[in-house]
Parts: structure tokens; sequence; C-alpha cells
């Protein structure tokens, strides 16, 4: 009985991570989910019930059933050995969040402006809640103004390839929505963690390269400017440094 709320919030967490995915990439706004094949509007009765389309047939995705499990999990997890400076509601509202990022950035490369501001109004809260108000103000703009750096040197680095290459690149190593969600994570970890945060999320990111790189390389389908979303490697070292 102790895990029946930490259950029917961990589904609640899963269900609205999906929904969110499913709609807010397309419309911009909290509306009706579709079918994505056929965009058919589910009934809330189908789209709760996880059937496939009335009308087409499509069936859920794995994604869907995936992230309910591991919503699922990781709240009951949370419940059970919740982080000791923010505390389980804490941690579970910033869990959401991150779910919401992890998935629209994963399917789409995609992070939108009101998920940007949703993250900053979250973190100068639970940063100021672990850390104190001063250490998650350095934080948040240490960690924005070292990957707006880094994304005006992927800037130079893309028109320098495009020059030598002879041909347009248009594929960009970050994105500006990068450059928010960095800041957000120097406003969650507080100075000096966002310093150990952002060599967390390089090292994650270079192994997740290096095995994308080797994935293609066995498909033989290797391109050198295949784009790989940044935010999950940033959703990483929240977890790894905030959720213990």
């Amino acid at each position: 009985m102790t895990l029946f709320i930490p259950v029917i919030l961990g589904l609640v967490a899963g269900y609205f991570v999906n929904y969110v995915s499913d709609v807010l990439p397309f419309t911009r706004r909290f509306s009706q989910p579709s079918c994505p094949s056929c965009s058919t509007p589910f009934s809330w009765k189908e789209y709760l019930l996880l059937r496939a389309c009335r009308s087409c047939g499509h069936k859920r995705s794995v994604r869907t059933y995936l992230v309910l499990l591991v919503m699922l999990v990781a709240t009951v997890y949370l419940w059970i050995y919740p982080p000791i400076r923010i505390g389980f509601l804490l941690a579970y509202l910033l869990l959401v969040y991150l779910g919401v990022v992890f998935v629209i950035d994963l399917e789409h490369r995609l992070i939108m402006h009101p998920v940007s501001i949703t993250g900053a109004i979250l973190g100068l809260g639970i940063g100021t809640y672990a850390h104190g108000l001063v250490p998650t103000l350095l934080g948040g703009a240490f960690g924005f103004g070292s990957m707006l750096l880094l994304y005006y040197l992927g800037e130079v680095f893309t028109r320098f390839m495009s020059k030598r290459r002879g041909e347009l690149v248009d594929e960009v190593a970050l994105g500006f929505g990068d450059v928010n969600l960095c800041g957000v994570t120097g406003l969650l970890l507080g100075w000096p963690v966002i310093l150990a945060g952002i060599l967390f999320t390089i090292f994650a990111g270079g192994i997740g390269s290096i095995l994308v790189i080797a994935f293609m390389l066995i498909r033989k389908r290797y391109n050198a400017f295949t784009p790989i979303p940044y935010a999950p490697f940033l959703v990483f070292s929240i977890l790894f440094y905030l959720f213990r």
C-alpha cells in the first residue's frame, strides 16, 4: 500500500511526458493528441487506454510504453530513495520536466522556448532551495555563457567546412535550445558544480558520438555531419549530480 502513491504518480508522469511529446512539437500548445500516421484525433479515452488509431490502425509507438515504464520505475525509486538536497516532490517535478526535454530532443532535435522558460523557472526555484540564490545564479550564468561560446564556435566551424568543401553544410553542432538548456543545468547544479556538470556532459557526449559513428560504420552509412541531440547528455549530467 505504501507504493500505491508513487505508482500512481509514476503513471501520471509517464502519461504527461508522452502527451507533451506527442503534441507540443507539432502544435506548439497543449492540444488534443492525434495519430502520427493519419492525423486523426484520438478521443481522450482512446489515448489513455493506448489504443491504436481507429482510422488507420496505427499502433502506439514503443516510446509510449517505454516512457511509461521508465517514469514509473524512476518515481518509485525516488519515493524510496529521495535525493538528499531536494527531496521527493522537487525531484519528481524535475524528473517530469527532464523526461519531456529528453524525449522531444531525441525525436525532433528541438528544445522549444516555452520548455526553456519553464526549465529556467524550475531551475531557479530548485537551485535556490538546494544551493542558495547566489551559487544558483552564478551556475546559470556560467552554464549559459560557456555553451553560448561553444555555439558560436560551432557556427564558425560550420562556415569553415562549408567553404572548404565548396558546398553548404546546414547542420550545426549546437542549437540555441542547447544553450538555454545548459543555462537551466547551471541553475540546477549551481556554482561550482556546473563545472563538473559540463565536463560530464562533454565526456558523455563524446562517448555517445563514438557509438553513433561506430553504428554508422557498421551499417556502411557514415555521414560526417550527422546531427546528434545534445540535450540527453545534459539531462544525464543533472541526474548524476542532483539525484543522489
